[in-house]
C-alpha cells in the first residue's frame, strides 16, 4: 500500500452542464465588461468570486455572473463568496472586470466529472479475547495508548455538549461503533457544487469511501464493547461531506464546510486534506489567489463564531517552512513542476489559528512521508509507519486501525489519521474546560504535549535518502513535532 496522499481518499484519503442565459439588465452602478464576441466554448468550470461581505453587493455580483451567461451555484453571503459555474473559457477574465468583484479563480482546472476513491485495508476480526475493561480490537490501538488514552478514559470520556465536524467523505451513521455519536441534525454535504444539502443519504460514504469514517472512529468510536474506541468516545459527531466521488475537496466544498462548522458553533473541526487542485496556491496566479482568499474567508468565519480548526501537515514529506518546488499541481489534469516560495500556502493548513498535525509512528519518531516545518507543525500525534516503527501488538501493524464503513474495521496510515487524534483531544480538552476559546485550547493543547527534540544529524529513515529530512528547532518547538506529542492523560488532567 502506497502512502496516502491527503487531498484525496485513495489510500493508503457530475456536474450537470447548465445552459446559458441572455444578458440580463444590471443594477446601476454595477459595470460588468460587455462580451466583444461569443463565450469562448470550455470546459464546465466552478469559480469562486470575492467580493464584500454585504447582500446587496452579493446580489450584484450574482447579476454580473449571469450577465456573462454563467450560473450562480451558491453565495455565502456571511464572507461575500458567490459559487458560479461557466462553459465560457474566458469567464473568469470577463467577470474580474466587473464593479465590485475583488477577485475571481476557477476552483478546478478539468470539467466537472466523477472518478473512483480507493479503499482501506480491512482488518482481521480478533482471534483472542480482549482482556478486562477493554474492546475487542483495542489491544491493536498501539496509538491510543501512545497518547494515554486509556488514562484519560479514567477521568474523561468527553461531553455530549460537544460536537466535532469531521470535513471529510462523509461518516458512516449506521457503523456499531459510530451510530450513538453521529448527529445528523448537524450533518450535511458540500459536494454539489458548494451548495449545503442535509439529506442524510447525501453525507453517507460514497464507494470505498472510507476515510471519513476511519477518521470519525479515532475521535469518537464508542466505548460500547464492540471494535475499538475513540479518544472523546462521548462527543458528538457532525458528518460534512466535503470530498466529492473522484477523491476531491475542490475549495466550493471547503468554503461550504467551513461556513457551515461556523453557523452551527462547532467546538472543532477535523480536516485531513488539502484543498485541490493546488498543493500549494500562489499569490501571483490569479486563480489560486482568489481560491485562498476564498478559503481564508470561510476559515476566518468560523473561527470568530468559536471553531477551532485542525489540519494534516500532508504527507509528501515536504518542509513547509522551505517550499521550493511543487511536483503534485494542478492534481486533476496534469500535474507539473513549478518553483514556488514560502507565500504559496497549503489549505487550509497553512492559514492562520489552524493546529497542524505532523504524524510519528509508535516509536514516537516522525513518520518517513511526514511533511513538516519550523513554525508551520502545531503538534505532532500518532499517524502510523509501517515501514520502519512497527508495534509489538498482536496485529504487528504499523498502521492506525479504526472504524469504516459497512460495520467493518481497518488500516489507514498518514497524516490524516495524526490529525483526528489531535481534535479528539482537543474534544476532550473542550469537554473539560467548556469555556476555553479555540486560543486557550490551543494553548492547552501545546502545554501538554510531550517534547521531542530533533534527531541528531540529518533524519534519514532506511538509509537510502528517500525520506531525507532536516529538523530546525529545539526540543520544545521543532518543525518535525513543533510543541511535541499530544498527550491526552496529561491534557485531562491540565487543572488537577
Amino acid at each position: 500500500m502506497r502512502v496516502p496522499r491527503i487531498s484525496r481518499t485513495r489510500y493508503a484519503a457530475v456536474g450537470l452542464v447548465l445552459a446559458t442565459a441572455g444578458a440580463l439588465a444590471l443594477p446601476a452602478g454595477t459595470a460588468v465588461a460587455a462580451p466583444t464576441a461569443d463565450p469562448t466554448p470550455g470546459p464546465l468550470l466552478s469559480y469562486v468570486v470575492n467580493t464584500k461581505a454585504n447582500h446587496g453587493q452579493v446580489q450584484k455580483v450574482e447579476q454580473a455572473v449571469k450577465s456573462l451567461g454563467g450560473s450562480v451555484v451558491y453565495s455565502y453571503e456571511q464572507i461575500g463568496v458567490v459559487i458560479a459555474r461557466s462553459t465560457d473559457a474566458k469567464f473568469a477574465e470577463k467577470l474580474r472586470l466587473a464593479k465590485g468583484v475583488d477577485s475571481v479563480g476557477a476552483s478546478r482546472t478539468k470539467g466537472i466529472t466523477a472518478a473512483d476513491q480507493g479503499k482501506a485495508e480491512v482488518a482481521p476480526a480478533p482471534t483472542t479475547a480482549p482482556a478486562p475493561g477493554q474492546e475487542p480490537l483495542e489491544a491493536n490501538q498501539w496509538d491510543m495508548r501512545q497518547i494515554g488514552v486509556d488514562k484519560a478514559h479514567k477521568l474523561s470520556l468527553g461531553s455530549r455538549n460537544v460536537t466535532v465536524g469531521v470535513l471529510d467523505s462523509g461518516i458512516d451513521a449506521t457503523h456499531e461503533d459510530l451510530a450513538a455519536n453521529v448527529d445528523a441534525s448537524q450533518s450535511v454535504s458540500c459536494i454539489d457544487g458548494g451548495k449545503p444539502n442535509t439529506d442524510w443519504k447525501a453525507w453517507q460514504p460514497g464507494p470505498d469511501g472510507a476515510h471519513g469514517t476511519h477518521v470519525a472512529g479515532t475521535i469518537a468510536a464508542a466505548k460500547n464493547g464492540k471494535g475499538i474506541v475513540g479518544i472523546a468516545p462521548n462527543v458528538k459527531l457532525a458528518a460534512v461531506k466535503v470530498v466529492d466521488d473522484g477523491g476531491f475537496i475542490y475549495p466550493e466544498y471547503a468554503i461550504c464546510g467551513f461556513v457551515w462548522a461556523g453557523e452551527h458553533q462547532f467546538k472543532v473541526t477535523n480536516n485531513s486534506y488539502y484543498v485541490d487542485p493546488w498543493m500549494f496556491n500562489c499569490p501571483n496566479d490569479k486563480d489560486q489567489a482568489a481560491i485562498t482568499a476564498a478559503v481564508r474567508k470561510a476559515v476566518a468565519f468560523s473561527q470568530r463564531k468559536g471553531v477551532l480548526n485542525v489540519a494534516a501537515a500532508g504527507n509528501e514529506n515536504i518542509d513547509l517552512a522551505h517550499k521550493t518546488t511543487d511536483v503534485s499541481s494542478p492534481d486533476d489534469t496534469t500535474p507539473g513542476t513549478r518553483p514556488i516560495g514560502n507565500d504559496c500556502l497549503s489549505l487550509p493548513t497553512e492559514l492562520p489559528g489552524v493546529v497542524v498535525v505532523s504524524s510519528v509512528g509508535v516509536n514516537g519518531d516522525k513518520a518517513y512521508y511526514s511533511s513538516y516545518g519550523k513554525g508551520v507543525v502545531t503538534v505532532a500525534a500518532p499517524g502510523g509507519d509501517r515501514r520502519f516503527q512497527l508495534p509489538d501488538t498482536p496485529d504487528k501493524d504499523g498502521r492506525i486501525l479504526s472504524t469504516i464503513p459497512g460495520g467493518k474495521y481497518g488500516y489507514m496510515q498518514g497524516t490524516s489519521m495524526a490529525s483526528p487524534h489531535a481534535t479528539g483531544v482537543l474534544a476532550l480538552l473542550a469537554s473539560t474546560f467548556p469555556w476555553a476559546s479555540p486560543e486557550e485550547l490551543t494553548e492547552m493543547l501545546t502545554n501538554q504535549a510531550e517534547s521531542h527534540p530533533c534527531p541528531t544529524g540529518v533524519f534519514n529513515p532506511g538509509g537510502a535518502g528517500q525520506w531525507k529530512a532536516t529538523c530546525e528547532g529545539g526540543a520544545d518547538d521543532n518543525g518535525f513535532y513543533g510543541a511535541g506529542v499530544i498527550n491526552a492523560e496529561k491534557a485531562v488532567q491540565w487543572w488537577r
